[in-house]
């Protein structure tokens, strides 16, 4: 477990965003259909002012600047284990006049983190596909621990690649960030992952192909 207070394990144990961060947004932006897929996220989450929503894997904050301009009362929370994605995630976040907490830390560690923050709605980007099955499980895990009955659980994120030109626009994805964990991403692992993890109304809401292979909107539920 890694945070702020902790010294950093060498080498990292997670997949960094990329290796230059100057290119990270623009690169994002146009092999993903950013636009696309981060509108009809903004609209599944529905933010609302007073809500607490934590972005687990929040990379650099571009989101949760949407979020954060539609939603100005919304209380905001940003987890990565990356500390420098972080500081470009607190100079874009200072330029767009949106308020956030940053934390560093990885998907297991949102029960720890959020402890006492009155979180009701988890967000989570692109991050899922690239963690080890065990990360992936211990996550959902945390997540649901982390969220009250009734609290929502909102992932966009590679799913099942239902067709061969998606499946082989996914093996850039794959060169990037491993076969080994991003395959169960790509054989639509994720929704049985969060029904075993505890999650109920387990819903795929939208699938969005873009050059990089099918991204898929996923809702759930802590049960009451």
């Amino acid at each position: 477990m890694e945070t702020a207070l902790t010294p950093r394990r060498q080498p990292r144990d997670f997949t960094p965003a990329l290796p230059l961060l100057g290119i990270y947004d623009f690169t994002i932006a146009t092999l993903t259909r950013e636009r696309v897929w981060r509108s009809a996220l903004l609209r599944q989450l529905n933010p609302q002012p007073g809500e607490t929503i934590a972005d687990l894997g929040c990379g650099t904050a571009s989101f949760l600047a949407l979020v954060g301009r539609q939603a100005g009362g919304a209380r905001l929370v940003g987890v990565d284990p990356d500390a420098r994605i972080l500081e470009r995630a607190r100079r874009k976040l200072a330029a767009a006049g949106v308020a956030a907490r940053l934390d560093e830390g990885y998907l297991r560690d949102a029960s720890r983190l959020l402890v006492g923050t009155g979180t009701t709605k988890i967000v989570s980007s692109l991050v899922f596909h690239q963690t080890p099955m065990t990360e992936k499980r211990a996550g959902l895990a945390a997540i649901l621990a982390a969220l009250p009955p009734g609290g929502e659980l909102h992932v966009a994120d590679y799913g099942l690649q239902r067709s061969r030109l998606m499946r082989t626009l996914f093996r850039l994805v794959q060169l990037a960030d491993g076969h080994e964990n991003t395959q169960p991403a790509a054989d639509g692992v994720l929704p049985d992952l969060m029904r075993e993890a505890g999650f109920e109304a387990v819903e795929e809401r939208a699938v969005i192909p873009t050059l990089t292979g099918s991204i898929s909107l996923y809702r759930a539920v802590r049960p009451s």
